[in-house]
């Protein structure tokens, strides 16, 4: 989920905007998603941002936590539920119950929150903004994640782009779905980077 979207793009699907027609084929697959999810899908870092302490309920109960993880968001929850279904592809039910368990002993779902109480701080909810960002970056654009980046806009936001790559799975938890693709990219995305 690289920060990448020009200004006006993001202006324009936080209000729900009809699709610019000046945007590439990429860019407007780009943009229906990122108006879906902020439409339908950034409800939980709203509630994380604006009241974290309401939450405080999945820190007393597992069930309460496995609910609230699960249905991050429509598509890691399609996701997710495959591998309760019997399908081999991505997580197994051990993968996300050891995830559950983890962050349920750990007794950090609601510190997870601190990072949306942070950006709502700003006084802005704009994950998805360019940031400025000067270093040497990798892009791994994945299909299922909140939108996949299109090249265009990775270039324009990164000026040191040094690797993008359009993958056929993996989604938002993409280390945790994909971990061998994810592994494969981070290899070659900062391979010029070793001597």
């Amino acid at each position: 989920m690289p920060g990448v979207i020009p200004p006006d793009i993001d202006k324009a699907a936080q209000a729900g905007a009809p699709t610019p027609s000046s945007l590439s084929a990429d860019e407007r697959h780009a943009y229906e998603h990122l108006k879906f999810v902020y439409g339908k899908g950034v409800g939980y870092g709203y509630q994380m941002g604006l009241r974290p302490q309401s939450l405080y309920g999945i820190a007393d109960s597992p069930v309460g936590l496995a609910a609230y993880l699960l249905d991050h968001d429509a598509r890691s929850l399609e996701l997710i539920a495959r591998a309760f279904d019997g399908q081999t592809e991505g997580l197994t039910k051990d993968d996300v119950l050891d995830n559950i368990t983890l962050t349920w002993l750990t007794n950090t779902g609601i510190s997870s929150a601190r990072l949306y109480w942070e950006q709502l701080q700003t006084g802005s909810f704009d994950f998805f903004s360019v940031k400025g960002v000067s270093i040497p970056v990798a892009v791994s654009a994945f299909p299922d994640e909140l939108y996949q980046t299109p090249r265009s806009w990775a270039e324009r936001a990164y000026p040191k782009l040094i690797h993008y790559n359009k993958l056929d799975k993996g989604g938002h938890f993409a280390a945790w779905e994909q971990p061998k693709l994810f592994t494969e990219e981070l290899r070659v995305g900062f391979r010029s980077l070793r001597s």
